[in-house]
């Protein structure tokens, strides 16, 4: 190498911390080309990832400004040089690059190169990149390459750690987008379950509004404060949701409260019967209450719009540490294994996620004209 053993050393252990350092893939391409023209003190380094299209899904460059890399145009396509360290996956040590007979030319705005060392990245036996350098910054016979064997050596290590860092990058950039689409059905979720059920309240309460307002309007006028509160719960569900806090009412009021509250709000706004009962619960941790709530919401939900019944019955009772919600529907039932009802379907999910969630247990029992019940099991704190 062109370094001492010490400075060497020190400079690929430089190297190598750079790019462990990021977990953003551009960062992570950026810290390898800068850190491969520095070792092997060349004047451009570019590294470009491949699609599967002949051409480059990234390709990152050093030693070229903005400008004029601005001007040289597209990114390049997989062909010459470039095809052949991707396609027989070996390295390349060329004297002038533009004397190979693979050699097919450049844009007029691109840098003049000659001497060239590339090589590919490679997890396994995939090629994931490619990674080359040019203009060794060392006197040169002509006709000779600046890079050595031992510059070849040194950027065959730094492709392997570069390999690594780039397979790490790629995961940590997969977790995250799987961790946004977990939030994004959360929020289904959360909107489905708490602010579908909310605004379809408000829409009965405004149908019995409606019904009242000739013939008894102090009545009517009720139902109508009914219908602005109802509108600002919705409101407030929905920058929970948002937010992912807890209901309001849970924190002021508690579990117990704010169920009795809610069936109490449904019975005056439904022509079915619903009633609420507790029996010695507890407080629960907070994500435990909050599931609870939205499981008697949605099987509330379900209940009042599809099954037709008379009577809904939702009850809270302690067990052990825990508490058990049921909700119980003397409706017309359904087979829970092959329904495939989209509003119903996504309810079920929905409650059994959240139950799982806080490490509870769902069951779900009905049959056609058998009415429903759902009950839900959380183990407490």
């Amino acid at each position: 190498m062109s370094q001492g053993p010490r400075s060497g050393l020190a400079a690929v252990s430089a190297a190598l911390l750079a790019m462990s350092r990021h977990l953003e893939v551009r960062d992570v391409l950026k810290t390898i080309v800068a850190s491969a023209r520095e070792l092997l003190d060349a004047q451009y380094a570019a590294l470009g990832v491949p699609d599967d299209h002949g051409g480059f899904a990234q390709f990152v460059v050093d030693g070229v400004s903005d400008e004029q890399w601005k001007a040289i145009g597209p990114l390049p396509r997989q062909h010459g040089i470039l095809a052949a360290m991707l396609q027989e996956a070996k390295v390349e040590r060329l004297a002038d690059v533009r004397k190979d007979p693979r050699f097919e030319g450049w844009p007029s705005a691109h840098p003049d190169m000659s001497d060239f060392l590339g090589l590919p990245i490679r997890d396994g036996d995939e090629v994931i990149g490619a990674l080359f350098l040019a203009n060794k910054h060392c006197p040169k016979p002509e006709g000779s390459c600046g890079f050595t064997q031992d510059d070849e050596e040194l950027l065959s290590i730094l492709a392997q750690h570069a390999a690594i860092a780039l397979t790490n990058a790629r995961l940590y950039e997969r977790s995250r987008e799987l961790t946004i689409a977990e939030e994004r059905n959360r929020l289904a979720h959360e909107l489905h379950d708490a602010v579908a059920q909310k605004l379809f309240s408000l829409r009965l309460t405004a149908q019995a509004a409606a019904a009242l307002v000739d013939r008894d309007p102090s009545r009517a006028k009720g139902e109508l404060h009914q219908v602005a509160e109802l509108a600002a719960e919705a409101a407030d569900e929905l920058r929970a949701a948002v937010v992912e806090l807890r209901p309001a009412a849970l924190d002021e009021d508690g579990l117990v409260a704010t169920l009795r509250t809610q069936v109490q709000v449904l019975d005056r706004a439904h022509t079915a019967r619903v009633t609420f009962a507790g029996y010695g619960v507890r407080a629960l941790p907070a994500a435990q209450e909050e599931a609870v709530l939205r499981v008697a919401q949605e099987a509330l939900h379900n209940a009042l719009r599809h099954s037709g019944a008379e009577h809904v019955d939702v009850t809270l009772a302690r067990r052990g540490t825990g508490a058990v919600l049921r909700v119980t529907d003397d409706g017309r039932g359904f087979d829970p294994h092959t329904t495939r009802s989209a509003g119903r379907h996504l309810g079920l999910v929905s409650m059994r996620d959240r139950a799982n969630g806080v490490g509870g247990a769902l069951s779900v029992q009905s049959a056609p004209g058998k009415g429903t019940t759902i009950e839900m099991e959380v183990p407490g704190g």
